[in-house]
Parts: C-alpha cells; structure tokens; sequence
C-alpha cells in the first residue's frame, strides 16, 4: 500500500475534486483550506502555491491517516501515519519516506524507537517484543539487526554480533546473578525436508558454543576468549538453537 497521498491535480479539469479555502492572487490554493480529492481523499490543512506545504491532516479512503508536516506535497518533516491493519509510525519524515528517528508501533503491539532510512529501520535503534518482553538493542541496516547489537531479557542478556538478523561469532550471555557465559555462534548444517508440495526446505539452525564462565567483564564487539579465559573454566556441550 502507497501512502504518499494523490496529486490533487489531473489533466481532466472536471476531476479536480472540491476545494474551499485561501487562494493567492494567481487563483492557486494558498493558506489554510480544505479539499476533496479525485481519488476519494481529503486533506486539511495549509497549502502554498498550490501545493500542500506546512501542517495539515490527509485522510485516505482506505481508513489511513496522516498528521503532520508537508512540504510541496510531499510528507516531510514530523508527523504521524495511522495504518489501516492498526500500526503507526511517528517521528521524521523526509520527502515522503520515513527517514530520521522514529517510532513504529505493529499491529501485534511491537515496537521499533530508533532511526530510519527510506522507510528501513537503519542505524541505531531499540525494538521491544510486546509478547515476552524482551529487546534487542543495536545496530540495524537494510531493517535486518547487523553488527554490534545485545538481546535483553527478563533475567540474562546477551551480548554479540548479529547478521542478517542471527547472532554469529563470539559473544556472551551475561545473567543478573553475576556471572558470564563466554562462547561463540555458528551455523550448524541446515535439516532439509520436503515440503508440502514436494520442494526441499530448510531451517537455519545457530549452535552456540561455550567456551567458559567468567565474572562479570568488560566485552567489546569482535572480541575473543582469552587463553586465560579458557582455563577457568572447562567447556560447556553445545546446545542447538533453531531460530
């Protein structure tokens, strides 16, 4: 779904929809004014120059809303869109995209408060499980969690580097007790099965790898377990982790 809002001007002049508002002195929409568009739209609010430039409401037929800046038409500056299946976005907008920082509110009661990049969560940012509770906190390109990054939970964390979404490499789960668990990820064979219309699929399985127990110290994206490390404690079995 499109929500950059209609042009409110077609090469067939009977479909220019209602307008009642200022005008300037070449007849253009100027200043505050209200329209209804071809398309079944409305919007409220001020226009310059014949364009919707400032503060205004856009309303679309399909129940979608947005409240905000404008500038020549185009959704830029802050503002707040409502989704017709019940999520919404608020925060910086940029010629029509959502660029900046920003809030995005899911229909299942998630959160994502962090920045944006042509309507991709990109950069820092923090998104808030609804359901368990649990974050996860770091860096994001492309929308997908990349690099640096930890997963916050009620009891423990875990601290790491993430790719396409998974977490891969050294890191360590760190418990409120306080004690750490030092190991690192790595991606176990795929199980492939046929599917339902006789494909092959695969899940992607993680296997974390435990490496030892420690206090609580200092980590650092990409660091490894030192020698000494190593020797404080014996290794761990690995456990399998589906995601």
């Amino acid at each position: 779904m499109s929500d950059a809002g209609s042009d409110e001007f077609d090469d067939d002049r009977s479909k220019l929809g209602e307008y009642e508002g200022g005008r300037n002195e070449a007849g253009e929409r100027h200043g505050v004014g209200k329209a209804v568009l071809p398309n079944g739209d409305t919007y409220q609010g001020h226009y310059e120059k014949g364009k919707r430039h400032g503060e205004g409401t856009y309303r679309f037929k399909n129940g979608s809303k947005y409240v905000g800046d404008y500038y020549q038409n185009m959704k830029h500056g802050q503002g707040t869109f409502y989704y017709p299946d019940g999520s919404k976005y608020e925060g910086s907008w940029v010629e029509d995209l959502r660029q900046g920082h920003g809030v995005y509110t899911y229909p299942n009661g998630d959160t994502y408060d962090g920045e944006w990049l042509h309507h991709m969560r990109q950069g820092q940012g923090i998104y808030h499980y609804h359901e368990t509770g649990s974050k996860f906190k770091g860096s994001w390109v492309n929308g997908k969690m990349e690099s640096a990054g930890e997963y916050i939970h009620s009891n423990h964390r875990y601290k790491g580097n993430f790719v396409n979404s998974n977490p891969y490499g050294p890191g360590k789960y760190v418990f409120d007790i306080g004690c750490e668990q030092h190991g690192e990820y790595h991606q176990a064979e795929q199980d492939r099965a046929e599917g339902e219309w006789g494909e092959l699929a695969s899940t992607t399985v993680l296997k974390w790898i435990p490496k030892c127990v420690t206090g609580l110290t200092q980590w650092t994206p990409g660091q490894e377990t030192s020698a000494g490390e190593k020797e404080a404690a014996s290794a761990e079995e690995a456990e399998n982790v589906p995601v």
